[in-house]
């Protein structure tokens, strides 16, 4: 699963890195080395722009870096709360399930990391573990986001909120949980990107052993744990009987 991640990099750098444009004006968050579900999160989509009547342009399209919240609301939600219950989505049912199968076929994302954080399930303590690219070069988790209105305040602006698709675990990642994020190589973002492409099932399937072999696992302090903990140490390695115990 994901349930903790880290996003430092300012969005000037992530417009950069995934060839896209800016668009987070004041909303842009703060570094943030343990990102939790509700928290506002940047995202990475392409659509067609829109002409002042709304119209859609089919022969452009725009990748653009914005900000969303992590918990998924689905437009047909009563109100905001349920998207604390779907901060994942599982690859394997995503297309199926009546939540999250629109969103699949219309509404994809990029959610950029710098890494993110599993617990061992045999552990206790559950001992934590960071989990990120050796050259500090962004991760690209596949994510799905939605658009909710208010129907008590139709005018208010809407809500736009992610999640974050999980897939089987791959290699040494499958020693500490048995599922993790679905990371997509560099060379795939454009298929998922796609505005047009309304069928990514090839990509619904776990990360090569290729790219989960260059990826880096470390064990990290149980201060994470605590979403009032928030610091590049964080990410910082240290002897596994001292993450264990909080140190």
């Amino acid at each position: 699963m994901c349930g903790r991640y880290a996003s430092s990099k300012a969005p000037s750098e992530l417009a950069a890195e995934f060839d896209a444009r800016d668009e987070t004006g004041s909303r842009a968050p703060e570094p943030d080395y343990n990102v939790a579900p509700t928290k506002p999160v940047f995202s990475i989509v392409q659509r067609h722009p829109r002409d002042a009547e709304g119209s859609p342009d089919p022969d452009r399209s725009e990748r653009t870096v914005r900000v969303m919240r992590w918990g998924l609301v689905p437009k047909w939600a009563k109100d905001p709360s349920v998207g604390s219950r779907m901060i994942n989505a599982r690859s394997e049912t995503v297309a199926t399930k009546p939540a999250f199968r629109g969103a699949v076929r219309y509404y994809r994302c990029l959610l950029p990391a710098d890494g993110w954080y599993e617990w061992k399930r045999d552990s206790s303590p559950k001992q934590p573990y960071y989990v990120t690219n050796p050259d500090d070069s962004s991760l690209g988790m596949a994510g799905i986001w939605a658009t909710w209105r208010d129907p008590a305040e139709p005018e208010a602006e809407p809500l736009v909120s992610c999640a974050v698709l999980t897939t089987e675990a791959v290699g040494e990642l499958a020693e500490v949980h048995e599922r993790m994020p679905l990371v997509l190589a560099s060379r795939d973002w454009a298929e998922w990107l796609d505005p047009d492409n309304q069928d990514v099932t090839d990509l619904l399937v776990p990360p090569s052993g290729e790219l989960v072999e260059r990826l880096r696992m470390r064990p990290v302090s149980r201060a994470v744990n605590s979403v009032a903990n928030n610091s590049p140490g964080l990410t910082e390695p240290v002897p596994e009987k001292d993450a264990l115990f909080g140190s």
